[in-house]
């Protein structure tokens, strides 16, 4: 059933009527929202941050994880598992070794993201060589297998009984953020057609229901001679997206999603030019994003509105409490002399509750909910 939002506009007290602008000299800013950032909303001005607790107590609370210590391990079904809920599954898998047996995943659509190393990588669909800020969309059911070149660290991104689709980029047209000509996709090239002439006897481990199921076949059956169709695998690398820009007003993370699926949403941030008109807010605004639980994971740069964070981690904010920049990455935005950012980051927006794996746990940083209070 369709519906409308019941609220109206209006502006109470000392406030802004254009948002992330022209804010009251020595306030701040915080947004309510629902739909995360693409339904209505409201922001708050408070004289200081709305981060500024002294102490914290129960199981909610801002959460930071540094996957890089986690260990190596043979296949993606025995990467770590980080976090979780009915729709998505996000691990971590550290691959050293050239996998030596074909992977399928029958329970949903897998996203690749390569973190770190290189690989050539063989599906159903052919041939791709894979490295560092490579977002790789293999749909439910492909089999397929890497071969390793350097060392990759991958986060991957199971959208569970679902597939990827791309945004809906509605007024700036279909070419904004990046042209989906941009999608590369596997051929049935030389290499391809070289592995798939190794013989012997291959083994596939289908995953369903987070169980595994082996088949063995006395070939390769990676072994496609040709195919046509509107279902492939599909690549693109994180400096091939071009970000949405204002240089009047701070565009939310919506601004910048990369894939979609059922219940959630896949976004990248990538370098940009900082908002140059004198009243637009610079920094991310504090905002409660009070209907989605938002990750965040560090690929590589300078992550401007974080402190002691680096390449490899990965933060939790649950939705129920306000978040936004820490307080030591505030005072150096507020007084930005770089003409534009730098870093690249994937950001996952989950409509439902995650629940946190033991080896996410295994690396967490207990302290990082206080982290946004101001040293002494």
């Amino acid at each position: 059933m369709s519906h409308k939002w019941i609220y109206r506009p209006v502006v109470e007290g000392l406030a802004s009527r254009q948002a992330h602008a022209d804010l009251p000299a020595g306030h701040v800013e915080r947004e309510l929202g629902k739909e995360g950032f693409f339904g209505p909303s409201t922001q708050m001005i408070h004289p200081r941050p709305p981060t500024g607790w002294t102490n914290w107590e129960g199981p909610l609370r801002p959460r930071a994880f540094d996957l890089a210590k986690l260990g190596a391990s043979p296949s993606p079904w025995d990467a770590a598992a980080i976090l979780h809920n009915a729709d998505v599954r996000l691990r971590w898998w550290i691959c050293e070794r050239s996998m030596t047996e074909l992977a399928r995943n029958a329970d949903g659509d897998e996203l690749l993201f390569v973190h770190a190393g290189t690989a050539e990588l063989f599906c159903d669909y052919g041939h791709l060589t894979i490295a560092a800020g490579d977002y790789v969309v293999l749909p439910r059911g492909t089999m397929w297998r890497i071969e390793v070149g350097a060392p990759v660290a991958l986060l991957l991104i199971e959208a569970t009984n679902a597939h990827y689709a791309l945004p809906d980029k509605g007024l700036v047209g279909e070419h904004a953020i990046f042209d989906p000509a941009m999608l590369d996709y596997p051929r049935l090239d030389g290499a391809f057609r070289a592995q798939a002439a190794q013989g012997a006897e291959w083994k596939v481990r289908i995953k369903r229901r987070q169980q595994i199921s082996t088949v063995t076949y006395p070939y390769n059956p990676l072994d496609a001679v040709g195919w046509h169709g509107t279902l492939l695998a599909v690549r693109i690398n994180v400096r091939d997206i071009r970000p949405l820009m204002s240089h009047r007003y701070h565009l939310p993370p919506s601004a910048h999603t990369t894939f979609v699926s059922q219940r959630f949403v896949v976004c990248t941030f990538v370098p940009r030019p900082f908002e140059s008109d004198p009243g637009a807010i610079k920094v991310p605004f504090f905002h409660n994003n009070d209907d989605f639980d938002e990750v965040i994971f560090y690929h590589a740069g300078d992550f401007f509105s974080r402190d002691n964070i680096h390449p490899g981690m990965l933060t939790l904010h649950p939705c129920g409490f306000t978040h936004g920049p820490h307080p030591k990455a505030l005072g150096k935005m507020l007084q930005q002399s770089k003409p534009a950012t730098d870093e690249y980051a994937v950001m996952i927006d989950a409509r439902d509750a995650l629940d946190v794996a033991p080896a996410a746990e295994s690396v967490e940083w207990s302290d990082y909910h206080r982290s946004w209070q101001v040293q002494p």
